[in-house]
């Protein structure tokens, strides 16, 4: 392989690192999936679809993945509370490599 030598590059400036940086962490892909599968979730449909997660966690992550416009918050002014949340279109552009995760799991899982 010609062309590229890894001393001139850095892994920060690739988009593999950028689009890494917004679905790192713990649960983030596993909320998007979550929200790939089945649309609007509700905040406890969403804890208990997870299992172990603490209502803290699930709360900050999906604040982190607002922030970097991967879902939509709606919240209705209602008692008691009622907030969906649910992928934007920049979201549901990462569904092919999503869908790509499950194919690879599907086929090679043990």
């Amino acid at each position: 392989m010609e062309g590229r030598c890894i001393s001139q590059e850095c892994l920060n400036d690739t988009g593999f690192s950028y689009t890494l940086s917004l679905i790192n962490g713990k649960y983030k892909m596993t909320i998007l999936y979550t929200l790939m599968e089945f649309g609007i979730v509700r905040f406890n449909e969403m804890k208990k679809y997870i299992g172990n997660i603490s209502y803290k966690t699930l709360s900050s992550t999906l604040k982190e993945l607002e922030a970097d416009r991967l879902i939509h918050r709606e919240e209705y002014p209602q008692i008691p509370p009622k907030v969906e949340y649910s992928l934007t279109e920049r979201g549901k552009s990462l569904i092919p490599i999503l869908d790509g995760m499950c194919e690879w799991g599907a086929r090679n899982r043990i």
